[in-house]
């Protein structure tokens, strides 16, 4: 389906909706969850969007990534562009590992494999409380300043400054991301989603770029895993749970798959109605179940594929309703 949004469209109304997040919500530690799960989103989608790949294993590199964050703080005096460097080359590294095997299958097999790999990596996290704090997770994870040539640029104990930091982020993996899928390597991956016999018999070697796209996805949801850490101050065991994949999943297809901006719409949405919902309900995930339900059912798409529709049904009506005449006129006659 054709996108009515271009990416100079999207990037700018991503932008708008980052400035105005923190005002609109009820609180800015609400803005930043919702940036961050965002950037999760903006991963995954990479992959179910651009791929066709339904992974399972977005989890491990959003655990990974805020362990790899929280120990680097906890046990060396160094600035935070360290600890998301390091989170950075842990989810990269332990991405190809699972991306080189679990690629060798497709479908299904490919979709079971994520699962294992998911449920592995947690099983290892919780044996090793030495390392991760098991079922304690990580505590009093420290938010060092962040300082660019001895100069402070944000000390990130203001909430405000935690979540420019995520924005800052967060701007620069979407205008990364666009590059990525505007590019002849974006262009050869959304032509494996289409037709993978296809790209194989014109002379791809579709496994290679599966790979390297698995890779970039694990890189962004790890980065997203550390922005999380650090602004719980608290690496929870949950984060590597195959729970938070499903979590993350559910966002990419709501917000809408093949669209960077249905990533936006997506985080921002299940973070916010989670929020409200559980205000009023302990067990608002069978509500939320629901509105999946009806989005499965009605909205194919998601919600970025039904404002599309409306926004084409609407610009199809517009020249009608200006000229009502037009319809009465009989045939023929001037």
């Amino acid at each position: 389906m054709r996108r009515l949004l271009q990416p100079h469209v999207e990037l700018a109304v991503s932008l708008a909706a980052v400035v105005v997040l923190p005002i609109v919500l009820p609180s800015i530690a609400m803005a930043t969850e919702v940036v961050i799960f965002i950037i999760a989103t903006l991963g995954c989608n990479l992959l179910i969007g651009y791929v066709g790949l339904m992974s399972f294993g977005q989890a491990i590199f959003f655990g990974v990534g805020a362990y790899a964050c929280s120990l680097t703080l906890l046990h060396s005096h160094v600035g935070i562009g360290a600890g998301l460097l390091a989170a950075i080359a842990a989810s990269a590294i332990v991405a190809l590992f699972v991306g080189f095997l679990s690629t060798q299958k497709r479908g299904i097999y490919f979709v079971m494999l994520t699962f294992a790999f998911s449920q592995m990596f947690y099983f290892i996290a919780y044996a090793m409380a030495g390392l991760t704090g098991g079922d304690n997770g990580l505590l009093d994870i420290p938010r060092p300043p962040l300082v660019l040539f001895h100069v402070t640029l944000l000390s990130l104990t203001p909430p405000l400054e935690m979540y420019g930091l995520a924005a800052v982020v967060f701007v620069a993996l979407f205008v990364f991301l666009q590059r990525v899928i505007t590019s002849p390597f974006g262009s050869t991956l959304q032509a494996i989603r289409e037709n993978e016999q296809r790209a194989i018999a014109v002379g791809y070697n579709t496994r290679n770029f599966k790979v390297i796209a698995f890779v970039l996805s694990g890189v962004v949801t790890g980065i997203a895993g550390a922005l999380y850490a650090l602004f719980l101050q608290f690496a929870p065991l949950g984060n590597i749970d195959v729970s938070m994949s499903e979590r993350i999943i559910v966002m990419s297809i709501l917000g809408g798959t093949g669209s960077l901006f249905g990533s936006v719409l997506g985080g921002t949405f299940y973070v916010v109605a989670g929020n409200m919902l559980s205000a009023i309900w302990p067990r608002w995930l069978l509500l939320l179940g629901l509105i999946l339900m009806v989005v499965g059912c009605y909205l194919q798409g998601g919600l970025l594929g039904a404002a599309e529709r409306l926004a084409r049904r609407i610009g199809r009506r517009g020249p009608r309703a200006m000229t009502p005449a037009a319809s009465n006129k009989p045939v023929g006659r001037p």
